[in-house]
């Protein structure tokens, strides 16, 4: 993967497009091999997934069933995801009695992510000839996929397929990554500007509604692209980072990981005299974690959606490290994990040479205080059913699980 230049970053909407992605390649900082919480994360949801899927309506067995991954990244957790849809759809085919009908399976991501890594993971298609087999046929050579796949690369928040043409649409761990930093957080003559820090997390009230309105403004425009292509009886199984704090300063997990050490490393590289404050505070993490009330009000708000489901879910640590009392690995899992999914970022805004210097104090932070991140260090996430609606109804949130 081709690195970037820190002289080229301008943290526009255009350009973020351009550069934000999850670490590509294989290697030991790679999203492919640091994604191994988001897998355990995902397992622990699938029974709401299932749900979700029974409520799917299955159309004839002449039309394709279309399913959509936003948000696919590059490592194996997508591939995994589709399987688990893609199974559990063609069950209830032929529960019904019903001859299956082909797949097709798009992965879409922005124009930066690394399809190629994600497309050699892809086993072979398995086809025999009719289009007609059962699922169990379909299954019988190891490693071969049921369903045609495809690449979209582009942004999620714009439309992306013809209307009316997909199935069902799932994102997972995607959402709360905004299209930009508002504006005015790096802005110096305005109240939002978030000196001193590189994230919302602890930030004030003025930034934190900078961050709070460019979410809604973001999901708005998810809703209403999604409401286009989605096919009448379809539905959609979203997972976004969350908080169960109602104060947006207070990001829980997600402000813990950008908000303490990986804040720390930065202020440390000022304090060294290796950058400027001003480049530092030139620098934000275009994250938000919503409140179960912030993703609910703007799914109301343009009653375009049904909201079948919607709760706060604990999903665990994102560090997965072997040796939990291991002081040296909990640092290494943490700044692996946190430049596995904004280092491309930290590249561009710095170069190479000082985002290893970044990362390596992350690690130390890390190393130094390793049992207060394994218990401290959760996240949780928002998990919403969504079909599309004609008359808005309100439903009640659930609890935390």
């Amino acid at each position: 993967m081709s690195t970037h230049k820190a002289e080229n970053v301008v943290v526009s909407k255009i350009k973020l497009e351009k550069m934000l992605c999850m670490k590509g390649g294989n290697g030991q900082s790679s999203y492919a091999n640091n994604s191994q919480a988001q897998a355990l994360h995902a397992k622990s949801m699938l029974h709401l997934l299932k749900e979700t899927l029974d409520e799917v309506h299955i159309g004839p067995s002449d039309k394709p069933f279309v399913v959509v991954d936003l948000g696919c990244s590059s490592g194996s957790n997508t591939i995994q995801t589709i399987d688990v849809i893609v199974n559990h759809v063609a069950k209830r085919y032929e529960a019904s009695g019903s001859v299956l009908p082909e797949f097709s399976a798009f992965f879409s991501d922005l124009p930066s992510n690394d399809f190629n890594t994600l497309f050699q993971l892809l086993p072979n298609y398995y086809y025999d000839g009719e289009g007609s087999g059962t699922l169990e046929e379909c299954l019988a050579a190891d490693k071969h996929r049921s369903y045609f796949a495809a690449g979209v690369p582009s942004s999620f928040y714009r439309r992306l397929f013809p209307a009316r043409s997909v199935d069902f649409f799932h994102s997972a761990f995607s959402l709360h990554w905004l299209s930009q930093v508002p504006e005015n957080v790096l802005d110096k003559r305005s109240k939002a500007y978030n000196k001193g820090r590189v994230c919302i997390h602890g930030s004030n009230e003025s930034t934190a509604n900078a961050y709070k309105q460019q979410f809604q403004s973001d999901l708005a425009s998810f809703l209403k692209a999604r409401s286009l292509e989605l096919k009448i009886g379809g539905s959609m199984f979203l997972v976004c980072l969350g908080r169960t704090s109602v104060d947006p300063t207070d990001q829980g997990g997600a402000g813990l990981l950008f908000g303490t050490h990986f804040q720390d490393a930065w202020h440390d590289l000022v304090l060294e005299g290796l950058i400027t404050s001003e480049k530092r505070d030139n620098f934000n993490i275009p994250v938000y974690a919503p409140s179960l009330q912030d993703f609910k009000e703007v799914v109301e708000a343009h009653g375009l959606f049904t909201i079948n489901k919607l709760q706060v879910f604990r999903g665990g640590s994102p560090l997965v490290v072997d040796q939990p009392d291991n002081a040296a690995e909990i640092g290494r899992a943490l700044a692996t994990s946190c430049r596995s999914v904004c280092g491309v970022l930290v590249d561009a805004h710095i170069g190479d040479r000082l985002s290893d210097e970044l990362f390596a104090r992350v690690e130390r932070r890390g190393m130094s205080q390793a049992k207060e991140l394994l218990d401290q260090l959760q996240f949780f996430h928002i998990v919403a059913s969504l079909s599309l609606c004609c008359d808005h109804k309100s439903v009640p949130m659930n609890t935390i699980n």
